[in-house]
């Protein structure tokens, strides 16, 4: 589904970074989250970047609108415009984009028909390969996830009543349709977010989970066996419009999960914007502290069994809870977040803005 363009500036203020791993303590709760906050590191692009794959601290991956993706090696102090240049010449939408390291990532472009493609490339963007494009003018990509460097997916907005899974086992150099038959029926009007890349997530070697919205209910779909089979389950954001539901979800295992969206549109109210789940999604909780507005993205912070952040337009939120409780920490602009197993937390949004997670 296509997400209209929403958003707001605003300077960036202190959030919470853990302690290192070693001052976690052994129960999993909360470490010291003083003393860090979002720095914002100039991209020199004034694009959108919805799709953000954070490999370290010194190397993250975005892609956005006119067909950009950058790269750094250093942090954020320099990025490298490697953008596919058909891409650019097309004017793509990249939503989504997917990093083993500093040389191998996977970009997913959105689109009706073949405006959906994903592209690849093994040598740090010097060139990129056009693996799949959509031949079916009825299907629309919205997300991509991989369970590790060999085998990964994509999901389509419903086709013929239900969501369709491509489907790679090496590395995203090809792709196939996988058989629908395990895929519950969609609902009249759901379809998935193309808003942060995080409508299709995976934990561990086999389980996915799918979030979607604009039809009379916000589900979250769960695969344990990469993509053949599905359970669907309704989560406690609001829905029953086409700009309301579950934009992104974000699993720290295969049972813990949160799930964040709401009402994209500016100034609509978004209450009860997020839940969690301890049942690898099979049911859903409301948050009793939910973010007080729409966030469209959220990531789990390494080594910090109940600390997560989500992200919005209007601001970034904490929880320390496993989400049962946010507050809001920064009000700047993002659409997207991502942390890297190293405890490098990066941020991306509209007007070219990226952040990473810094100590003051």
């Amino acid at each position: 589904m296509r997400l209209l363009g929403v958003g707001m500036c605003a300077a960036a203020l202190a959030v919470g970074l853990l302690a290192p791993p070693a001052h976690a303590s052994a129960a999993g709760g909360t470490a010291d989250l003083r003393g860090a906050g979002w720095a914002l590191k100039d991209t020199g692009k004034e694009v959108r970047f919805r799709g953000l794959a954070a490999v370290s601290r010194t190397t993250a991956w975005v892609a956005g609108s006119k067909g950009t993706v950058l790269r750094t090696i250093d942090g954020g102090r320099s990025w490298q415009d490697v953008s596919p240049p058909g891409a650019v010449a097309e004017g793509l939408e990249l939503r989504d984009v997917e990093a083993f390291d500093a040389r191998r990532a996977v970009a997913l472009s959105i689109g009706e028909g073949e405006a959906s493609r994903v592209l690849r490339t093994e040598d740090g963007g010097a060139t990129w390969t056009e693996t799949f494009r959509n031949p079916d003018p009825r299907a629309f990509y919205d997300c991509l996830t991989f369970f590790d460097a060999r085998h990964g997916l994509a999901v389509s907005d419903p086709v013929d009543g239900r969501f369709r899974i491509l489907s790679t086992d090496d590395g995203g150099r090809s792709w196939r349709v996988l058989p629908d038959t395990g895929m519950p029926q969609a609902l009249p009007g759901e379809a998935g977010f193309a808003a942060s890349g995080q409508c299709l997530v995976s934990a561990g070697p086999r389980d996915v989970w799918l979030a979607t919205g604009g039809g009379p209910a916000a589900r979250v779909l769960h695969s344990a066996d990469r993509g053949l089979t599905w359970r669907a389950a309704e989560s406690t954001v609001p829905a029953g419009d086409p700009a309301r539901g579950v934009f992104a979800l974000a699993f720290r295992d295969r049972t813990t999960g949160l799930a964040v969206g709401g009402d994209y549109r500016t100034g609509q109210a978004s209450p009860q914007a997020a839940a969690v789940s301890t049942d690898g999604g099979r049911s859903w909780r409301q948050a009793a502290a939910p973010p007080p507005a729409y966030r469209s993205g959220a990531a789990w912070y390494p080594y910090g069994r109940g600390t997560a952040l989500a992200v919005g337009p209007t601001g970034t939120d904490l929880t320390q809870d496993g989400g049962r409780s946010w507050r809001t920490l920064d009000p700047g602009s993002f659409d997207t977040v991502d942390c890297a197993p190293d405890t490098g937390c990066w941020a991306s949004g509209e007007k070219g803005r990226v952040a990473r997670l810094e100590r003051r």
